[in-house]
């Protein structure tokens, strides 16, 4: 069991692995909430009958499971947590309908305009495909930079003195951001081109929720390391193997 209870009725269960930058979010809404939830770990190599029953689409994890009912898909959950436990914790979303679209509209951006080129810094074969999504991650951080000057307006977090909805989504990243100086040599955050960012990263680590939800960069750079040697030697045989006739 994880987190406290401090409202709200039913039984939670979050499946996730470790390691997924998806689930840490979940992990820090619930966390933030006060809600007590059981975790369940998946093997992604050896998916449990649970984790296909409860995501049968899409087959990955975060999952919650809310009274016997499945939400997959990080934003959405987070969305769930915050309307079904609106009395429980600090709200993630504000509650005025233009700010709410304005934290849904950067949500979006860090999935689509950071996340994306990130993933292709690592997983694409070729030098020049790398270097392309590390040239679109480091200008995607500095938009958010901006992005974080003008909704923080001075104050700690993109929802102003508190964590909100763009903060957890971002949030849930930043172990994995963290280790990609070691794995890229590239730093995503640096005093020169996005020092707000970098100092609400060091805000964000020191909060509760996070000493709990967020993964050991060390242990992640580890397992990412461990995972790129396996594709490669996974390639590599691959392109040994002679073609049927």
């Amino acid at each position: 069991m994880a987190g406290i209870q401090l409202g709200g009725e039913g039984e939670l269960k979050l499946l996730g692995t470790w390691a997924s930058p998806w689930v840490s979010r979940v992990k820090l809404a619930l966390h933030l909430k006060g809600l007590r939830y059981e975790y369940i770990e998946q093997d992604l190599d050896n998916k449990t009958s649970l984790l296909l029953a409860s995501n049968p689409v899409h087959k990955k994890v975060p999952v919650l499971i809310h009274n016997g009912k499945a939400i997959c898909e990080s934003r959405v959950i987070l969305e769930y947590i915050d309307e079904a436990y609106s009395a429980t914790g600090p709200s993630l979303l504000p509650a005025d309908p233009y700010e709410r679209a304005i934290a849904r509209f950067w949500a979006a951006y860090i999935d689509d305009k950071l996340v994306v080129p990130w993933v292709q810094a690592f997983k694409n074969n070729t030098e020049e495909e790398r270097n392309e999504g590390m040239k679109q991650t480091l200008a995607a951080a500095e938009t958010l930079e901006g992005a974080l000057k003008e909704c923080s307006k001075g104050k700690p977090f993109f929802d102003g003195d508190s964590m909100g909805y763009a903060d957890v989504v971002l949030g849930g990243l930043i172990s994995w951001l963290q280790g990609t100086e070691e794995l890229c040599g590239a730093k995503l955050f640096d005093d020169a081109n996005t020092p707000l960012l970098l100092s609400w990263v060091e805000r964000f680590v020191a909060l509760d929720a996070a000493k709990v939800a967020l993964p050991d960069v060390g242990e992640l750079v580890e397992f990412a390391e461990m995972r790129l040697a396996q594709l490669g030697a996974a390639a590599a045989a691959a392109a040994t193997v002679p073609p049927k006739n």
